[in-house]
């Protein structure tokens, strides 16, 4: 893919999370990488409305090549890159059933969604809690760091998913599998509730291994 196909897939995309409710606003930015450098959604923008021109394009020390001054996240996304070779793309929201499972207490923080789904343990797997910094600020772009070493999902506290992926597809497949399943676990929390054995997670990871 060249560097106007890849611009033109990030529009695209971006507007149907838009649309779809998945954010807001000038909420949430898409990553990805190029082969000679990469691309991410700009600062202050909607992805409801963007242009693929607009779309900032960084060398690997973080510097603007073009398109538009990008996101104050660009660290984090650059942070996951380098903890995450194998990763090419990476998605980060403030979709609404993600956010509000960031908040509840008591949950383990290692992992906070149980194994409800077949997809979900599948595409997602296991979801830490990064704990809350300012949005943009340098320490949470270096806490992302420690954790998507180990983890290509994560939810930051008070704030939203950051999920990795192989492609932009795959990235976005399991952030709208992570919101679907926040909202699922949301509606069965405070009822009994069965979720996939051990053995049965174990089958599905073995045969469908994710590749962020």
């Amino acid at each position: 893919m060249n560097e106007g196909q890849a611009r033109k897939e990030i529009a695209t995309i971006a507007k149907s999370i838009f649309d779809r409710g998945l954010t807001h606003g000038s909420t949430g930015n898409i990553s990805l990488k190029l082969s000679d450098g990469w691309l991410v959604t700009p600062t202050g923008s909607s992805m409801g409305t963007l242009e693929p021109e607009q779309i900032s394009k960084l060398d690997w020390e973080g510097n603007l090549l073009s398109g538009n001054a990008p996101s104050k996240e660009a660290p984090l996304h650059l942070a996951v890159y380098e903890e995450r070779p194998s990763s090419n793309a990476i998605v980060h929201l403030h979709s609404s059933c993600s956010v509000a499972l960031s908040l509840i207490e008591d949950l383990d923080e290692h992992d906070l969604i149980p194994p409800l789904t077949a997809y979900y343990a599948m595409r997602v797997g296991k979801l830490p809690l990064v704990p809350y910094f300012a949005p943009g600020d340098k320490a949470l772009a270096e806490t992302v760091r420690r954790f998507s070493g180990k983890h290509h999902a994560m939810l930051l506290a008070h704030h939203g998913p950051v999920v990795a992926g192989s492609s932009l597809s795959a990235a976005v497949d399991a952030t709208e599998e992570l919101e679907a399943t926040a909202k699922l676990f949301l509606s069965v929390y405070h009822h009994r509730y069965k979720s996939l054995t051990s053995d049965e997670v174990k089958e599905l990871r073995d045969k469908y291994p994710i590749k962020a």
